[in-house]
Order: structure tokens, then C-alpha cells, then sequence
């Protein structure tokens, strides 16, 4: 089952509409007006579940080695859960999600804001 169409994203204050594009047996994608931000919904069943949630993102930026002329570049950020098929309940692996989600962003992000600087 599909989420509800559309879908949004809020990526610096800016809310950007997702409407569905593309709706297969175990994945589903939503994509902005401008096509430069995609959302991806998908499960792979085999030895292990995994269930993905990924936003790309695409931007256009000045060329660093070319200043005048400007280029597409793009980003993406994923959660995958990986699971066996058997032994984790959804509501296990939802816990071990949240938890890491929050501290993830406990005090103003600083995981996150580490994790970006390299550190680990």
C-alpha cells in the first residue's frame, strides 16, 4: 500500500510538494514540480527484509573549476532497515529507529553535525 499522495518535504524552511510519479509492487516514487527533488519508498524481500526511505536532492551550482558556467549537483540521505525475516517485530524496529533518530538530533544535531565534519 502507497503513502498518500502527495508527499512533502521540508529542507531549510522551504516545503516542497511530492506528488507521486511512479507506483510498483514494492516501491514507490514522489517527485517535486521541478524535478529536483525526488522521494523513494521501497522494500526488497529475500534472505533479509530491507525497507528504504531516500530523498535525492539536485541543485545548480556555480562550477568550481569552470566559475562562469553553473552545473547540476545532487545529494541523497537514506534510512534502510535491514532485517531477517524473521525475530524483529515492526514495533522492535521501529523502537531501534526512533532512538537512533533521536540521538541523531539530540542537542541542536550534534551528531549529525559531527558525522558531516568526519568525525566519528
Amino acid at each position: 500500500m502507497a503513502l498518500t499522495d502527495p508527499q512533502s518535504i521540508k529542507v531549510s524552511g522551504t516545503t516542497t510538494s511530492l506528488p507521486r510519479v511512479s507506483t510498483g509492487k514494492y516501491e514507490s516514487e514522489y517527485l517535486s514540480a521541478d524535478g529536483l527533488t525526488k522521494l523513494t519508498l521501497s522494500t526488497s524481500k529475500g534472505k533479509r527484509n530491507r525497507q528504504t526511505c531516500r530523498v535525492d536532492v539536485s541543485k545548480i551550482t556555480s562550477d568550481p573549476f569552470i566559475p562562469a558556467q553553473n552545473t547540476e549537483v545532487s545529494m541523497s540521505f537514506y534510512i534502510v532497515f535491514d532485517r531477517p525475516l524473521v525475530g524483529y517485530t515492526n514495533t522492535e524496529a521501529l523502537a531501534v529507529a526512533v532512538g537512533l533518530i533521536e540521538a541523531m538530533t539530540a542537542s541542536t544535531d550534534n551528531m549529525l553535525v559531527h558525522l558531516l565534519a568526519g568525525e566519528s
